[in-house]
């Protein structure tokens, strides 16, 4: 294949990737902004394989199959809840790739005899660097998944001095690049190149342990950021622009997802990322939330309900991790349908980071077919809840806590909430009075208005449905 087909071919399959993109930011386009990254990823694949200079085409065909049948299994059988693990583990073979793709072109130097040649000093930091980022990924990403998989405590691990630990550590993998660079010795440089392995590895680890539970939703973010880097530094090893470019576009955009999603929290990307106060603030102010809301909360029967809900002229849904771990999305796609016929005005709210991962609520919902018309996003619907007559809450919590408006010293204060409190009646549906995901209590389940429905969101749902 000559240089110009290859650079023709390469330029659509990024000009594909860069629209999948722009096309899964609608839930319209969505399934056309998959179809553009399979035929992307397709004739990338072919054209590498085209370009190589492997023997054996038979081994790569292979590997393509065993890969494309494992994943089609996984993608099959895994759940939207399990969604958040299944990234961090995707995430970690990618690194692994880095990593190995550089341990690889530093051996082929060696091979070739050119290890010292004055013209390889730019591709021996691109070795470095490919390395350091892979292994970070690689480790960070087995840590997530065991983290979210609830493997290994989800708690922060904190000890004394960690900041300083991360800065001492980045200070050694920078010595040890010099030492890499400038001693023209192979066994010196061998040496050099493992020990920075470990170190990144101890890094990663530390990095991604020092990040609690509560904030895994943007380390899983931060780790297809750099799942990207790692793509694109494995790029430039490789000479393969495409590679380059697809890196870049997953690396810049898991970075802008990150921040998004902090903002949505109203925490910092560094506060997150180096496992900063929120938790510290919550166990010194812990006591005090509990203390505020001793009064007791109301419950309220499934009849009730639902004769609250068909009084109502306007009602608003707000789903949360809940309502996914119950897959109650379905029998409510019925419920709202019934109500619909009664002539309510049914509309849901979602928040940024509702579910845990952004997006993660609109896909349940437009998996059980519930018109996406219907979805408001917080900025958009807001400003409703004050002519809303009831809000049916449905797995969510700190999505929801007004302690982020009314108390200045709660760890999640100034962070962006629907304000449902603000309806004339809230119906909170939970399986118990457990604390959210940041680990603190909700106020809104004490006031005037809110009733507390407990059981699971499915059955209830289904049981409200059979008299409704």
């Amino acid at each position: 294949m000559s240089d110009r087909s290859l650079i023709f071919t390469y330029t659509i399959s990024a000009i594909l990737f860069i629209l999948s993109i722009a096309n899964l930011s609608k839930q319209e386009t969505s399934r056309k902004g998959n179809l553009f990254a399979i035929i992307g990823m397709i004739i990338a694949i072919i054209i590498a394989i085209l370009k190589s200079k492997i023997n054996n085409i038979g081994y790569v065909i292979t590997a393509i199959i065993c890969g494309a049948i494992i994943g089609i299994n996984i993608s099959k059988k895994i759940d939207m809840t399990k969604m958040p693990q299944l990234i961090a583990i995707l995430h970690s073979f990618v690194g692994l790739t880095a990593v190995l793709v550089g341990f690889n072109n530093y051996l082929l130097l060696i091979y070739n005899n050119i290890i010292f040649n004055n013209n390889n000093n730019m591709q021996l930091v691109e070795i470095f660097i490919s390395i350091f980022i892979g292994s970070v990924t690689l480790i960070g990403s087995i840590i997530a998944f065991n983290k979210l998989s609830g493997f290994i405590q989800s708690k922060t691990f904190n000890i004394k001095y960690k900041n300083q630990i991360h800065i001492f550590l980045l200070l050694i993998s920078f010595i040890l690049m010099i030492i890499f660079l400038k001693i023209h010795n192979i066994k010196l440089q061998i040496l050099s190149l493992g020990l920075m392995f470990l170190v990144s590895l101890l890094f990663g680890f530390h990095l991604i342990m020092s990040i609690g539970g509560a904030d895994m939703p943007v380390v899983i973010s931060m780790l297809n950021s750099y799942s990207g880097w790692a793509a694109a530094s494995s790029g430039f090893m490789l000479t393969n622009d495409l590679l380059i470019i697809t890196g870049a576009l997953v690396g810049s955009s898991g970075a802008i997802l990150s921040y998004l999603m902090c903002k949505g929290m109203n925490r910092s990307f560094l506060n997150v990322l180096l496992g900063g106060g929120v938790k510290k603030n919550f166990e010194q102010n812990n006591d005090i939330i509990i203390n505020k809301n001793t009064q007791d909360y109301k419950n309220i029967s499934i009849g009730n309900t639902v004769e609250i809900l068909k009084s109502s002229n306007s009602v608003i849904i707000v789903p949360g991790y809940g309502l996914a771990v119950s897959q109650a999305q379905y029998p409510l796609s019925t419920m709202i349908k019934k109500l619909g016929s009664l002539h309510i005005n049914v509309r849901f709210a979602i928040h940024p980071v509702a579910g845990r991962l952004p997006g993660h609520m609109n896909v349940l919902l437009a998996e059980a077919n519930i018109p996406y018309n219907l979805v408001l996003e917080m900025e958009e619907i807001n400003k409703d809840f004050t002519d809303t007559d009831t809000v049916l809450i449905i797995g969510a919590n700190d999505t929801v806590n007004p302690s982020a408006q009314e108390d200045v010293d709660s760890p999640i204060s100034g962070m962006p909430i629907l304000e449902v409190w603000k309806a004339n009646n809230v119906i909170i549906l939970k399986r118990s009075m457990n604390k959210g995901y940041s680990g603190i209590t909700n106020p809104l389940f004490y006031k005037d208005n809110s009733y507390m429905l407990f059981g699971d969101a499915k059955d209830t749902i289904n049981k409200m449905l059979e008299i409704m």
